[in-house]
């Protein structure tokens, strides 16, 4: 049997997400051969890269490596797989590694910053999500509201710096930086500000508005 064979499509989720994410990961998801960066350890430490920034990247590739999610509907669909590599960074900085290759060519990489959150490498480093954890939430909680919502307006630019978000609160799961998720008495509304800071252009801004949600439709496990 080769290691292609022993590896199960139909992925389990990892322990801490919210219900819907695992969901949304084991109904949705579909995991492949991930790769083994251990067998890199050796030559990345000849190269300068620090063994504990090396099992940061092995910690994620064990809780992520070969899951290929569902497109995001923003940064043109998100990592085509989730797929850790070499670490790059310094002692004074801090070491970042790849979150996985884009689904398309862009003007930004995804990584994961030295401090564990998910993001965009663009201009400059943006995280979006405290964790991957919460860039996942946020890829289920878009499924749910999909699924669920009456209606879906997309905003862009201006209007959404005008967004009133008073009686909203933000969804802690998602783990917003960058981006943040907030709910509403009926509706929930996503605010990608990714774009924007990490290419330095406001016109990047964009806001998905998911309205007309009953109680399953805002929370949804």
């Amino acid at each position: 049997m080769t290691a292609a064979d022993s590896v199960s499509p139909i992925p389990v989720a990892p322990a801490g997400l919210s219900r819907r994410a695992q969901r949304f990961v084991e109904i949705d998801g579909l995991r492949v051969v991930r790769q083994d960066i251990r067998r890199h350890r050796d030559t990345w430490i000849g190269q300068g890269v620090p063994a504990a920034a090396i099992d940061r990247a092995v910690a994620f590739q064990d809780r992520w490596g070969g899951l290929a999610l569902p497109p995001a509907p923003f940064y043109e669909g998100g990592p085509r797989i989730l797929d850790a590599d070499c670490p790059e960074g310094s002692q004074a900085q801090g070491w970042s590694y790849p979150a996985g290759s884009g689904r398309v060519s862009m003007a930004y990489g995804f990584k994961i910053g030295p401090d564990g959150a998910f993001g965009i490498d663009a201009y400059r480093w943006t995280p979006l999500h405290a964790s991957t954890d919460g860039w996942v939430e946020s890829l289920a909680l878009a499924a749910h509201a999909r699924r669920w919502a009456k209606t879906v307006t997309r905003i862009t630019g201006k209007a959404v710096e005008a967004l009133d978000l008073e009686g909203y609160e933000p969804v802690p799961e998602v783990q917003g930086v960058t981006d943040s998720w907030w709910r509403g008495k009926d509706s929930l509304i996503a605010l990608y500000r990714g774009e924007a800071v990490a290419l330095d252009a406001p016109r990047c801004l964009e806001a998905h508005i998911y309205g007309g949600l009953d109680e399953w439709g805002l929370h949804g496990g």
